[in-house]
Order: C-alpha cells, then structure tokens, then sequence
C-alpha cells in the first residue's frame, strides 16, 4: 500500500450543494431563512405544547416529538452548512464527522416510528373513540416514543463506530453537503461489504416497518370513516388527520425519490436535492401544516399570546 494510502484522515472536505461560486450567498442567505423558520416553528410548537394544558393529549404528544427530531435533525446538519457556504475550504474534522453522522442516523431513524406511532394514535382515535384514553394510556405513549429513540441510539452508534473503526484510505473528499453513510463508504480502503449490506438491511427494515404501520393504520381508517353515517363526522375525521397524511406523504414521498430512480439516472446531485428536502425542508414545513391546518393550535396560540399579553400589561 502507498504512503498516501497509510496517512491517517484528520479531516474531510465537503463538496456541499453546489460547486458553483455566484450560487454561494444567495443559497447561504436562503438556507438561513429556512433554518431561521424550522427553529422558530419547532421550538415555538414545543413550547406551546408544553405550556398549554388542553394540548396534554397522545397526539399532541407525538407531534412535540416530532418537532424535537425535526429540530435536532437541522440543527445537526444546517449550521455547519451555513459556514461552508461563506468558506473557501469546506472542511469537518474527523470526529465532527462522525458525531454529526451519530446525530444525524438518530434523528433520521426515530422520525421513520414516530410518524409510524402518530398514524397509529390516528387509527385508535377515530375507530375505538370510547377506548382512546384508555389504550393510549401515558405508559404506551411513553413506550411508543422511547422504543425509536433507543433502536435508533443503537443503530447510529452501530454503524458510525463501524465505518469509523475502519480506514479512510486515497481521497478525503466527501461528495455531499454533511457526513452522511453512503458517500464515505466508498472512502474505505478495507471491503466494506458488511457494513453496507447492513445499512442496505436496516434501511430497508426502517423504511418498510414504519411504512406498513402507517398505511394499515389509514386503511383501516378509511374503511371506518366510509362507514360513518354522518357527514360532519367524515368531515371531523379527514381534518385529523389531514395534517400527518401530509407530514407523512412529504416525508415518505422525498426517500422514495431518492432510492427508487433508475440507476441510469441516478447521481450524486440528485441525491443531495433529495437530502436538502427531506433534512432541511421538510422539518421547516412540519410545524406549519400542524398550526395552519390545527384549529387547537391556533386556539392555543391564541389563549397564551392572550395571557402574555395581560401579563404585559
């Protein structure tokens, strides 16, 4: 092996978005306005969930979760972004490298069985209203939440010990915006088969699990809806749960983009606008379809801007 392939990695380069000089400010001054968003919209949803008592139900529950891995997930990846934009070298050192890949898999894989638990909570609200609060008692939520914040733990910690227990021979060019699995695979020098057959597995596990929880849960959803006599009870029912039928369609929607083009077609850039979408714009987009479409949101917007307001005054 050469002299260049022994010398140990103390850091990465970043290839980022795009390559293209004039397109840095401008993407700089537009990713910090959707960072600016995400952590405005998830923050303020999960304050107000946690200061408004009627919001303390299962589904409000999940969806502060959900905006805490949403938060997470930007801000493991979009901060470090934002400075490369304004940087001629786009570097992370080694370790950064790797805990931001640790944080990154955690967030990524817990979002897949909260939105899996959150279809659920759906199912069991609209087809068993009399035994709601008893099945989605606070021990199952508890359970349903910490389940995917340990499975996910595990795994990231699993596979990011894994790739960077191994060596990093040849180029330490990184083709994507953030240290993501698939673009340092190909940067080991010893057969990293196994590792990628795993990834390859519990990707498909993750994707396919979380995903037949959610479509179950709606089917039988909409068989119990078309069976209601009432029209304004179809209507209730489509309301709750328009809001995560969106979440889910946008989330899902963009990792199917993503992993099922035809290899013919399939690149490094597509990939990146996929990532872009599914780890930056989506998390700005989740607090904004549960408060615009959430009439208990805007009520509880507006019964804690009324008390700050007395408070003020």
């Amino acid at each position: 092996m050469g002299q260049k392939n022994l010398t140990v990695l103390t850091e990465f380069i970043l290839l980022g978005v795009t390559r293209q000089p004039e397109l840095q400010l401008p993407l700089f001054g537009i990713f910090l306005i959707i960072y600016i968003i995400t952590v405005v919209g998830n923050l303020g949803m999960i304050c107000l969930i946690q200061v408004d008592s009627r919001l303390y139900t299962p589904m409000y529950f999940f969806i502060k979760h959900l905006a805490f891995i949403d938060l997470g997930n930007s801000t493991v990846i979009c901060p470090k972004m934002l400075v490369n934009f304004l940087v001629d070298q786009n570097t992370i050192s080694y370790h950064a490298c790797a805990v931001q890949l640790a944080f990154f898999l955690t967030f990524i894989i817990s979002e897949f069985f909260i939105l899996s638990a959150m279809a659920y909570d759906r199912y069991v609200a609209i087809c068993n209203p009399l035994l709601y609060n008893v099945v989605m008692s606070q021990r199952l939520c508890y359970v349903m939440v910490g389940i995917p914040y340990l499975y996910s733990t595990f795994l990231a910690l699993v596979f990011t010990i894994k790739i960077f227990t191994l060596t990093f021979c040849g180029s330490n060019v990184i083709s994507h915006f953030y240290c993501d699995d698939v673009p340092l695979l190909p940067m080991l020098c010893s057969n990293a088969r196994e590792i990628e057959l795993l990834i390859i597995l519990f990707s498909a596990f993750n994707l396919i699990s979380s995903l037949l929880v959610v479509l179950v849960s709606y089917m039988l959803i909409l068989v119990a809806i078309f069976q209601m006599h009432s029209a304004e009870g179809r209507k209730k029912s489509f309301s709750t749960c328009g809001s995560h039928l969106t979440a889910v369609v946008i989330f899902y929607g963009s990792l199917f983009f993503m992993y099922l083009q035809p290899k013919s077609t399939h690149s490094y850039d597509t990939d990146k606008m996929a990532s872009v979408f599914y780890t930056l714009v989506i998390p700005m987009l989740n607090p904004l379809i549960y408060s615009l479409r959430n009439k208990e949101v805007k009520n509880a917007f507006h019964r804690v801007f009324k008390n700050l307001s007395k408070f003020c005054i």
